[in-house]
């Protein structure tokens, strides 16, 4: 897999707008993480991958290579998505638009939050943003790549 380039605000901004879901399920959780965890096989990447509704763990997998501080970064990065109802790219991204950077000027505890691409608010119709599924195991833009690719499928599908 190359690497990606990074997206604007705008076109991260209009990824969330695409990527609405009609609904989300735990049948859906499980297809979307399996779907993650073929993608992951394909590109031999070391990733952990998880998928939350509200605040339960609907699917979660290591790969291989992946390690307990993958599963940390899941922590941080969802964070930034519960917070913020937006990608956790897209929120470091803003903070860079105006010359800063989230660590600086979020105000939070990076320790505990990291707006680093790979946290992805799954959104639903009528109801907003009612979960994360996010990767962690490769640069950030190709963890937040992987999880839009994973989300593309799952919609051309659902």
């Amino acid at each position: 897999m190359s690497t990606p380039t990074a997206p604007t605000i705008a076109e991260l901004d209009e990824q969330e707008r695409r990527l609405t879901l009609p609904h989300f399920t735990y049948d859906d959780a499980w297809t979307l993480g399996t779907l993650l965890v073929e993608l992951a096989r394909e590109q031999g990447a070391p990733v952990a991958i998880d998928i939350r509704r509200g605040g339960q763990q609907l699917f979660h997998a290591a790969l291989p290579g992946s390690t307990p501080d993958n599963d940390a970064w899941i922590d941080r990065k969802r964070r930034v998505v519960d917070r913020y109802a937006a990608s956790s790219l897209l929120v470091g991204t803003r903070f860079r638009a105006k010359n800063t950077t989230f660590e600086d000027s979020s105000r939070l505890d990076p320790d505990v939050y990291a707006a680093h691409g790979g946290a992805f608010p799954i959104t639903v119709e009528g109801a907003g943003v009612i979960g994360t599924v996010v990767v962690s195991g490769l640069p950030q833009l190709e963890d937040h790549a992987m999880v839009v690719e994973a989300l593309e499928r799952f919609t051309a599908t659902s």
